[in-house]
């Protein structure tokens, strides 16, 4: 069954070429064949998709943005061709949201690396992905509000101490939390909260270190994580008891992710992933209204064709902002990026709307693939409050102080 956007030559549209091609096509047969039949498995368990990395790693595909140099591919958004990474994003996410997250991290992390490691943390690092497939995530996580009846608090702690730094407390939404061998925590010297909570005043003291996941002190709590979609994300509450982090492996230098605006760069990747629920959704109700002999009712008609437009709207924002950011237009680049995301999450959150009307009831029912899109899709965009992402928006218009990274009112 081939759809707009499902096509091979449809790639040629958003001018990427004949290796490109082959590489996006590379990644949608390993999820097809691969990734979409365990997940409803890890869904339902809320595991982390382990074989779909292990796959990845086989396949060569695991470290997309490290340098061709050390093993890699070479894509990401300071390499000169992001919308390939986007494109490969968009097929896993059609298999599986809560493994484009997984996958997101990773490969966000990888970019993190390469932009500000020192040359002997990439020659160390950059080797135990590219030969061992280590994974690494990065974590933030520490809301500072509690929400009615959570007794947990969030937040770490941060000493100086001899040689390095000693972190103690918890990280919550810790995607790939017992999946991972390495984690870039993003912690705050000066009290909890982390990046995301920081402010002007306290960007100095924001620090980014690399943390070795098998470190004893570290304690993975899978009781907290049992939301209704993104399952297998397996973003579990993780618990630091006074855990050393020496010098050699503290990255970059104090407030480099925001002071340089890296977060900028990771938000329209997120689109990425929304736009594959978007297509999967799509050729879901494609294949069901033709099997179902639906396709003379009018409706169906309406809904088909609105759904087309939406992925094709889809394809076209994140080409156009890819291609900023392919040719150095960087600030051009962030504030596109937010609103490609905010786009593509309402294009996306339509086709699956259009998709239940034109499918019905049955494709809400387990084991439906769609159940699983419309829930995880559901979860998924709370990522970032879209009233705050448009607000940011609106401030650059105006010309009014903004932050575009995490979207703070």
């Amino acid at each position: 069954m081939e759809t707009a956007y499902s096509k091979r030559d449809a790639y040629a549209q958003l001018d990427l070429g004949s290796e490109q091609q082959e590489l996006i096509t590379r990644v949608r047969k390993l999820a097809k064949e691969n990734f979409a039949p365990r997940a409803a498995e890890s869904d339902l368990n809320a595991t982390f998709p382990n074989e779909d990395f292990a796959d990845l790693f086989r396949a060569g595909l695991n470290a997309p943005a490290l340098p061709q140099e050390y093993g890699g591919l070479g894509l990401g958004p300071y390499s000169g061709d992001v919308l390939t990474l986007w494109m490969m994003t968009k097929e896993i996410a059609k298999s599986d949201l809560s493994l484009a997250r997984c996958w997101e991290g990773h490969v966000n992390s990888l970019v993190l690396l390469d932009g500000m490691a020192t040359e002997e943390q990439r020659t160390r690092w950059f080797k135990g992905v590219v030969e061992k497939g280590e994974i690494w995530v990065a974590w933030s996580g520490e809301p500072q509000a509690r929400k009615p009846g959570e007794s947990v608090r969030f937040g770490t702690t941060v000493e100086r101490v001899d040689g390095g730094y000693v972190v103690e407390g918890n990280k919550a939404f810790a995607t790939s939390a017992g999946g991972a061998q390495w984690a870039i925590l993003l912690v705050n010297t000066a009290g909890p909260g982390g990046v995301r909570h920081a402010n002007a005043a306290s960007l100095d003291t924001q620090l980014m270190i690399a943390c070795d996941l098998s470190d004893p002190t570290v304690e993975i709590d899978t009781s907290w994580w049992d939301p209704i979609g993104m399952r297998a994300t397996a973003s579990h509450l993780v618990r630091f008891h006074r855990t050393f982090l020496p010098d050699q492996d503290r990255i970059g230098y104090p407030g480099q992710y925001l002071k340089e605006g890296w977060q900028t760069c990771f938000i329209p990747h997120y689109a990425a992933t929304f736009l594959g629920a978007a297509e999967a959704a799509y050729e879901y109700a494609f294949e069901y209204v033709t099997t179902q002999n639906k396709v003379e009712d009018p409706y169906v008609q309406h809904h088909i064709g609105q759904m087309s437009v939406n992925v094709e709207t889809a394809h076209l924002w994140l080409r156009h902002v890819a291609r900023l950011w392919e040719t150095g237009k960087y600030q051009e680049a962030q504030i596109a990026g937010s609103r490609a995301r905010h786009v593509v999450e309402h294009l996306a959150e339509d086709t699956v709307k259009h998709c239940i009307r034109a499918c019905g009831a049955r494709c809400l029912i387990r084991p439906s693939v769609l159940e699983r899109i419309y829930r995880d899709l559901s979860f998924y965009v709370r990522h970032d409050n879209d009233d705050h992402i448009l607000a940011m928006i609106g401030k650059s218009l105006l010309g009014l102080t903004h932050d575009p990274s995490f979207y703070k009112p």
